[in-house]
Formats: structure tokens, sequence, C-alpha cells
């Protein structure tokens, strides 16, 4: 990802990490309906882990503030 550093004004490279999270193939045989129910709207997606990065240059934090979970 491409950010910029908002005091010293440089553009670098991040590398940013994400956990993918899965639909389970199948209910366990005790779910009731509003697991059911639940289980029908599951979607798989991702969570980024990495919300904060430092700056290379002048070793200041920069927030990441867009999305932190994608649908897949």
């Amino acid at each position: 990802m491409s950010l910029r550093c908002p005091s010293c004004r440089q553009d670098s490279d991040y590398q940013i990490r994400w956990i993918r999270r899965t639909k389970k193939s199948s209910l366990p045989s005790h779910a009731d309906v509003d697991d059911r129910a639940r289980f029908k709207n599951a979607r798989d997606y991702m969570i980024r882990v990495d919300d904060i990065v430092a700056c290379p240059k002048c070793r200041k934090r920069i927030e990441i503030t867009s999305k932190s979970v994608v649908l897949l």
C-alpha cells in the first residue's frame, strides 16, 4: 500500500498484513433456527491486522484510516 507521511510528506510503500476469515463448509448438527439464518447470510472476509505503520524517514506513526474489513 502506498501512503504519504503527514509530517515529512514522503511517499512510501508499506507491507500491510491481512487475516482471511472463511465461511465454514457446514453447520453443526445442533444448530437452531437463528444459527441457520446467520449461516445463510455469512460470507468470506478479510480483516486488516496493521492499523499503524512507521515512516522510514522521520519514524513518525501513520494511522491507516481506510476500511479495515473487506468482503470477498
